[in-house]
């Protein structure tokens, strides 16, 4: 099927009944599968066809959306701040995959260009024939003329009775194969991160992140509300997060947000059994991280130390004498260079019947490694391929490695996998 690229053309000097074609086609779009699940990309796309619809292009910027879809401040930093670049990535591969299922060829297409968030709209160009009922030469009609799609009559044709049968059959079967065919076919087109992040977003649960916190005594100063200058200090505790523990939970946070997901923050020593069956958690940090180390207990790959926590390791239950995955303290504290581990795993989590991600490190860069895995398409699409190959086990964890260079963690890399 080819299409004609009215985009070309400024959209806004579209007649109304051509923009009225578009306006349809999105809604159209966004009642499919791929969208309806999704409170933000609705919002994203219908907020950039209005605009270009309207000839107002040039609101169509990241800064705006950021603002406009996602409450941004208006100062908010882009480049720390990737919200819209993947919400706009996540749409782009949706309708991609929208249009690529079968009887959406004949619809106007919307496309969202790489590198852009204004939109651009198709009209195929190829003609369709009408097969006339009368016998007579078939009518053309012009998918141009008529942009969404159209129901065409079939012609009346009569067979003998014995042969009905048999074509029942026949197109029985070739819809068992079309049908086959589109499930096989759509299974191949799932993305890297559909594979691991689906069960999460499709869940329809909110998701908590459980991080380690610490208790700290210590003195805080308190200004006078009459006069700022004046301060009292009083003797308090405070709950601190390890802002190295904050990378992951910021990176996945967004991708949470981006699907239209909700999330909550709890410090493992508030979070209990009952939070953990509200729904899917994340678990970030290990060894100071109590919830970590209970549920990675059990799996092959999980944390062990010495008593005196000089030597910390992550332990392969199939192999009880490996060592290799180990980070000798003083070694660490005297040159802050060494190799740095981590486990990341999805599974569902025999005391809740939720699913658990672990994103955890033996140190600091082990954890924010992890975090960097979970999100980035090299790293999925390599978590992809080997799911297909576990032949639809569900449960997988992984092994990564990254080298620290003065307190600095490097490209993560994958050490070992297993699925169950």
């Amino acid at each position: 099927m080819q299409f004609d690229v009215q985009s070309a053309h400024n959209p806004a000097d579209f007649s109304d009944v051509e923009k009225a074609a578009i306006e349809e086609q999105v809604e159209r779009l966004l009642q499919n599968p791929y969208f309806s699940h999704s409170r933000r990309f609705p919002m994203f796309l219908r907020f950039v066809v209005r605009h270009t619809l309207a000839g107002q292009a040039d609101a169509v910027k990241e800064r705006t959306l950021g603002i406009e879809i996602f409450g941004r401040n208006a100062d908010y930093d882009t480049s720390f701040d990737p919200i819209v670049r993947v919400t706009a990535a996540e749409i782009r591969k949706r309708i991609a995959q929208y249009y690529q299922e079968p009887g959406h060829d004949v619809e106007i297409r919307v496309s969202l260009p790489a590198g852009s968030y204004v939109p651009q709209f198709h009209w195929p160009q190829t003609l369709q024939i009408v097969p006339s009922v009368t016998g007579t030469e078939p009518d053309t009609i012009s998918e141009a003329a008529v942009p969404i799609s159209v129901a065409l009559a079939a012609p009346q044709v009569i067979r003998p009775r014995k042969r009905i049968g048999l074509a029942v059959s026949v197109a029985l079967l070739a819809l068992c194969a079309a049908v086959g065919g589109t499930i096989w076919w759509r299974s191949l087109q799932r993305s890297a991160f559909d594979v691991f992040w689906e069960p999460i977003l499709n869940s329809g649960d909110p998701v908590l992140f459980c991080i380690a916190d610490q208790n700290q005594y210590t003195a805080i100063a308190l200004r006078d509300a009459d006069d700022p200058t004046h301060q009292t200090i009083l003797k308090d505790t405070l709950s601190a997060v390890i802002m190295d523990d904050l990378s992951p939970v910021v990176k996945i946070a967004g991708v949470l947000q981006a699907h239209g997901t909700k999330y909550s923050l709890k410090g493992e020593g508030s979070t209990t059994l009952t939070d953990l069956r509200n729904g899917p958690t994340v678990f970030v940090g290990a060894f100071d991280n109590a919830w970590t180390l209970r549920l990675t207990k059990s799996l092959r790959f999980h944390f062990a130390n010495n008593a005196d926590m000089t030597r910390l390791w992550i332990a392969d239950s199939n192999a009880p004498g490996r060592t290799d995955w180990l980070i000798d303290r003083a070694q660490q504290q005297a040159t802050n260079n060494y190799r740095d581990y981590a486990i990341v795993a999805r599974f569902i989590d025999n005391n809740t019947g939720k699913i658990a991600i672990v994103a955890a490190g033996v140190a600091r860069g082990g954890t924010i490694a992890a975090g960097e895995f979970l999100i980035d398409p090299t790293h999925l699409a390599q978590v992809a391929n080997m799911s297909r190959a576990a032949a639809g086990k569900k449960n997988m964890e992984f092994v990564l490695s990254t080298e620290i260079i003065d307190g600095q963690p490097g490209t993560p890399k994958m050490e070992a996998a297993y699925f169950w």
